[in-house]
């Protein structure tokens, strides 16, 4: 079933945005966390909600999260006040990230809710693929929290997106000069800007396994939610015949985005 259960052992808060969760799995072999760069799992609070989770690292039975304090909400609730014994339930252990065979150079594009993902991937990158991470973070303090790499060039945008301001991140991908070769690109950030990223990089010429783009959240979700309610179910069924008809995940994700579009959404 890929589900354990887990306690809370230490909580560490890394800056005033970023706390640290370090859980002992009660079952990890049940629990299969990925090795893949943005391993994550659902992480379950009492009372049933869950929200995804980055394995920012792992040793035997024990998992860090890295837990992003902005604005009111489950996760943030349960991060501030979680203590050593409490427990939760994990599930979902999966990842994104696949760069293909023949990658020459790869670009990672996160805000905060991206940026512990986004901080493994680079960590795990063997040396000399040239990587580029756009990020956009609340303070620069949040930019001490990436690794070094030898080949890694940061692009950083300070004080937008994150539900501070608007979003800086389409455009700073829009700007910035793609190097020779063939890229791959990772995106983990607000899902409208996610659109925005995936449209213009597939009408650059890049194919559907360059890109492996993620919305992890959506500004002003709750009237989202509202208007996808009315359609849910017309546009869930887009997704669903494009896997039935033998397309890959990717392009099932793709037309199920421009679903949501004509719906304006």
């Amino acid at each position: 079933m890929h589900k354990s259960s887990a306690s809370v052992v230490r909580v560490q808060d890394l800056n005033a945005r970023l706390r640290r969760i370090t859980l002992r799995v009660d079952d990890p072999g049940a629990l299969d966390v990925r090795q893949a760069g943005d391993s994550a799992v659902g992480v379950y609070f009492p009372g049933g909600q869950g929200r995804n989770y980055t394995v920012r690292h792992c040793d035997g039975d024990l998992i860090d999260i890295d837990v992003v304090r902005h604005g009111p909400g489950v996760a943030t609730t349960w991060a501030a006040g979680a203590g050593p014994g409490d427990r939760v339930g994990l599930d979902h252990a999966r990842s994104w990230y696949l760069p293909g065979p023949g990658t020459d150079w790869q670009l990672l594009v996160a805000d905060l809710s991206g940026l512990p993902a986004a901080a493994r991937i680079i960590e795990k990158l063997p040396g000399g693929v040239p990587v580029t991470a756009i990020v956009e973070v609340a303070e620069d303090e949040d930019l001490d929290y990436l690794p070094t790499h030898p080949d890694l060039t940061v692009v950083a945008s300070v004080g937008t997106g994150n539900g501070y301001a608007a979003s800086n991140l389409a455009h700073l991908v829009r700007e910035l000069e793609l190097p020779p070769g063939r890229g791959y690109c990772w995106f983990a950030g607000e899902a409208a800007e996610s659109r925005a990223v995936r449209k213009y990089l597939r009408g650059a010429g890049w194919a559907i396994d360059q890109l492996d783009v993620t919305g992890y959240w959506r500004l002003d979700s709750e009237a989202w939610d509202d208007k996808f309610a009315l359609v849910s179910e017309e546009v869930a069924a887009v997704w669903t015949r494009a896997v039935a008809g033998g397309k890959s995940h990717r392009l099932a994700d793709e037309e199920f985005d421009e679903a949501l579009e004509r719906a304006g959404l």
